[in-house]
Order: structure tokens, then C-alpha cells, then sequence
């Protein structure tokens, strides 16, 4: 049985060897955990799966595997399920009882319509009431409320067993990296880039370095210490702002608060469109400007660069002289982008857009081509190959 959950995990994208099923058996061997399916989940969750981008879909596995749950292979999705199939469904799985009390609402199709309508006009949660998606109400729509008939939505389990469908959020589905990008999964792909070194004080028990000490001094013990390990990785983080970028403001903000928790050593700044001979730090006052020399004389070329943006303009605007859009510039901007890259060592740029559109804008390719094609999409995977490409 459990050399069939093994491939099961294996088949669908958890990567796993021969080495944690073999552990797994050793620890059922020992008896580590009670008989029960909740220590059986947290142990073989403990041994099988090495990242936490796996753990949501681990969690789907098991249940299909030990509990029955329906699985959906990845690619299900990558077709359009007619919408007559969905209702047909939906309607299946009533019980007559449950046909008969959602007549009230003028009956399934008036209920899920109403729903859609709810989905696109509310913007933020709602506590109390009786018409919008939340809580503690009597909204056909929502938890912890009450209302004859409606939808449950992210309440754990049921309270007046009288809820007409069912939606549960996984624990762990926004870790997984096939999700929408968020602050939490972001810094788990931009703990990627980490260097890590010994400065300072003494503070950390060498524990290797003691016991060899000590053995040499025939048993007299013989302590030794050393500076705390921490990451010293320094980023220089230049982001577009503004024009096309107006459509990327949340995820951008998104980047710059998981950089700003992840990067002790980093320095921002941002430009438009296409770096030029000065930046700014604030853009409520971008008229204090600093020197874009002076950011290639201050920083080492020992920091990272990353470029934000998505690299739609006009391609004079990084071709020619005086090809701004906001300011006559004397020298183009490839060639300020081309004293960064003399510079510093490792630059990368991500970019907002969807990549299957970079093909068509001129500027882009131009862009890709001069970063030596390091340019990856804000996406989990697109910051987990920038990370690494900067090492």
C-alpha cells in the first residue's frame, strides 16, 4: 500500500527517492507515531516532503490516497470545462430536500448568479448583514451565520448542516508555486540568494573545532568559539514606476516588502521606463534626485542588481539620445545600462508582464538581450531562477 502512495507522490511532482520511503517504513517499523491517520500524516509529511511549495499538493495526494478525496490532475485544468457540466454536477449532488429548499432563492441558477454578482462587487471583508460574502450573518453566502440555504465558504465544518456546497482552503495552498504571488511565498523564493559568512564577535560554540581541540589535549576540554553565521548578501533593488507600471503597483509593493524582510543589506531606487543619468528614493519628491555615477561609486561590485520593470516603451527611449518620454537625456539609456553591467558583476531583471507577451514589444527583447537573457517573470519559479542566477 505504501509503495503505491510512494509513486502516487512521485508521479505528480513531489520528488521523491528510494531514501524517505525507506525511512518512512523505518519509522512505522519503530512505531514513532500511535495508530492514527493524523500522526501517520504529520510524520510521512515530515520524511516525503523537502519544500514547502509541495506541502499543499502532499496534502492533496494524501487525502486522495488514504481518504478518498477526489484528485484533479494539474492538467484538467489546462481545458475549458463547459459550464453545463459544472451545473450538472452541482445539481447531482443534492439531496431532494436540499433541491426543494433553495427554491426559496428562485431555485440553483438564481443562487449561483447571485454569487458571481457578489464575487465581482465586493472589494474587502464583510462582517454581519445579510447581502455581502462574510461572516456572522444571514447572507446566503459565507460562514459562522445563518441562513436556510446557501454556500459555506472557508467555515470548518458545518454548524446548521444546512450549507448547499462546500469550499475548504487548504492550509497550505498559497506556499504552493503554482498560486498567486503573495508577500509569504515570495520571501520563501528570495531565501534563495543567501551568502552566508562568519565577522564579528565570538558568540557561537564551535562545537567540531572543540571536540578535535579537546581530543588533542588527551580529554582536557578545550572550548572554542566563532562569529554567528549571517547572511551578508548586499542587492541594489531599481524599479519602474509609473505609465505602464500603474498596472503592477500591488505585486511590485508585494516585492519590495518581502526584499525589504529578506535583505538585510539593501538599497532601492526607483526610475522610469529605462535608467538614465539620475534616480530617486521617494516619489512623492522625485525632484531630489540623486546622481546615477554616484550609485556606480558608492556601491561595491560585490552588491546585486536587480532591475524591476516591465520593459514596454518605445525603443528610442533606450536607444537614442534625448529619447525620454519626461526629460531631454544627453547620453541613451543603454549606455547608462551598460555601465551597470561593467560594474557589478550580477544583474538580473524581473519583469511584471506576462512572458508570453515579451515577444512583442521591441524594448523588451532589447532589454533581455543586454541582461544576457536574465530576465524572468514575476512569478514563484520566474524570483526563484532570479535568485539563482545571481549567485
Amino acid at each position: 500500500m505504501f509503495l503505491k502512495f510512494f509513486y502516487l507522490l512521485r508521479n505528480n511532482g513531489i520528488p521523491v527517492s528510494l531514501h524517505e520511503y525507506l525511512t518512512l517504513m523505518e519509522a512505522l517499523k519503530k512505531e514513532i507515531v500511535a495508530y492514527s491517520i493524523e500522526d501517520f500524516y504529520a510524520l510521512s509529511r515530515a520524511i516525503m516532503v523537502k519544500q514547502e511549495a509541495h506541502l499543499d499538493r502532499y496534502d492533496v495526494l494524501f487525502a486522495h490516497f488514504f481518504q478518498g478525496a477526489e484528485f484533479v490532475p494539474d492538467d484538467f485544468f489546462n481545458s475549458t470545462i463547459p459550464e453545463e457540466w459544472l451545473y450538472e454536477n452541482f445539481i447531482n449532488q443534492l439531496s431532494e430536500e436540499e433541491k426543494a429548499m433553495i427554491e426559496a432563492m428562485g431555485g440553483p441558477e438564481a443562487l449561483m448568479k447571485r454569487f458571481k454578482e457578489l464575487m465581482e462587487e465586493q472589494k474587502e471583508r464583510h462582517e454581519g448583514g445579510n447581502k455581502w460574502i462574510g461572516t456572522g450573518g444571514t447572507s446566503p453566502f459565507g460562514a459562522n451565520g445563518y441562513n436556510p440555504e446557501g454556500y459555506r465558504i472557508g467555515q470548518s465544518g458545518s454548524r446548521h448542516r444546512s450549507a448547499i456546497k462546500v469550499w475548504d482552503k487548504r492550509e497550505f495552498a498559497n506556499l504552493d508555486d503554482s498560486v498567486e504571488l503573495n508577500t509569504r511565498n515570495m520571501k520563501i523564493a528570495l531565501k534563495r540568494l543567501r551568502h552566508f559568512t562568519r565577522e564579528g564577535i565570538e558568540t557561537e560554540l564551535d562545537i567540531d573545532d572543540t571536540i578535535h581541540c579537546t581530543s588533542k589535549n588527551a580529554g582536557m576540554l578545550d572550548i572554542i568559539m566563532r562569529p554567528e553565521k549571517k547572511n551578508r548578501v548586499k542587492v541594489l533593488l531599481l524599479m519602474d514606476i509609473g505609465g505602464s507600471m500603474d498596472d503592477h503597483v500591488e505585486i511590485c509593493a508585494r516585492l519590495f516588502s518581502a526584499a525589504r524582510h529578506e535583505f538585510k543589506h539593501l538599497e532601492y531606487f526607483y526610475f522610469h521606463n529605462c535608467v538614465y543619468e539620475t534616480v530617486w528614493k521617494d516619489n512623492t519628491r522625485r525632484y531630489d534626485r540623486v546622481p546615477t555615477l554616484e550609485l556606480l561609486h558608492k556601491y561595491n561590485k560585490d552588491y546585486k542588481v536587480i532591475f524591476v520593470g516591465d520593459a514596454a516603451m518605445s525603443p528610442y527611449e533606450i536607444v537614442s539620445k534625448g529619447g525620454s518620454v519626461e526629460h531631454f537625456n544627453d547620453e541613451a539609456g543603454i549606455v547608462w545600462l551598460h555601465r551597470f553591467k561593467e560594474h557589478f558583476d550580477h544583474i538580473a531583471w524581473i519583469n511584471p508582464n506576462e512572458e508570453a507577451g515579451w515577444e512583442f514589444y521591441q524594448s523588451t527583447q532589447i532589454i533581455k538581450e543586454f541582461v544576457d537573457d536574465k530576465m524572468f517573470p514575476m512569478t514563484i519559479t520566474g524570483l526563484t531562477d532570479t535568485m539563482k542566477s545571481l549567485k
